[in-house]
């Protein structure tokens, strides 16, 4: 009789104990809108050490992740930036010759990285989208859409329950598809396009 109400009292401990399916199971949701700032590599070199690129600009942006299982979470990203369009010589350095408008969207996968620090996640993430890219030099504007893989990484610090301060650099792996843009075909030069941000994530 002991034998049976040990197992009872036990099973009676572990249904109390154990959360239920639904609240173990229960994604997580989170919003992050952030601001930071794009540094293109070179799109083609010309003669004479010339180079066609990106200037540096601000960038803005929100991302979204949804839990799917604990420390690893789908994302989904959206990015704009205004840069000017720069011919890189040496001595003189940059010289605007136009305006590009850049817009990143993408989804991936992140890792959070355990660490024994309270309120302080770092993690690690990776994906693949595309970088739609505009440029307008006088009159004439055309625009280029390409494929962009991206790697990176951050940290999360808790500042209050639900919301934390997200820092984060990004790396955009595309190439600018110049044939589609003016129908020459030039041979361009595949970009790291990096992305330094900061923002606010809220947790829903």
């Amino acid at each position: 009789m002991s034998k049976y109400l040990f197992w009872a009292g036990l099973t009676a401990a572990l249904a109390v104990a154990a959360p239920s399916r639904s609240e173990a199971q229960a994604p997580s949701f989170q919003i992050t809108p952030y601001a930071g700032y794009l540094k293109s590599g070179v799109i083609v070199n010309g003669p004479v050490g010339t180079a066609l690129r990106n200037g540096g600009a601000p960038i803005y942006g929100a991302e979204a992740a949804l839990g799917i299982t604990r420390g690893l979470f789908l994302v989904g990203n959206v990015a704009y930036s205004k840069p000017q369009l720069e011919i890189g010589a040496p001595v003189i350095g940059g010289v605007n010759v136009g305006e590009t408008s850049v817009l990143f969207y993408d989804a991936g996968l992140r890792l959070n990285v355990p660490l024994a620090i309270p309120l302080v996640s770092p993690f690690i993430q990776g994906g693949v989208g595309q970088m739609r890219q505009t440029v307008d030099v006088g009159p004439v504007a055309t625009h280029s859409t390409n494929l962009a893989y991206n790697v990176g990484g951050g940290v999360d610090i808790g500042i209050a329950p639900r919301v934390g301060l997200q820092l984060m650099a990004k790396d955009y792996i595309a190439k600018f598809d110049a044939k589609e843009a003016t129908a020459i075909d030039v041979d361009t030069k595949t970009t790291h396009n990096w992305v330094l941000g900061a923002g606010v994530r809220i947790g829903l």
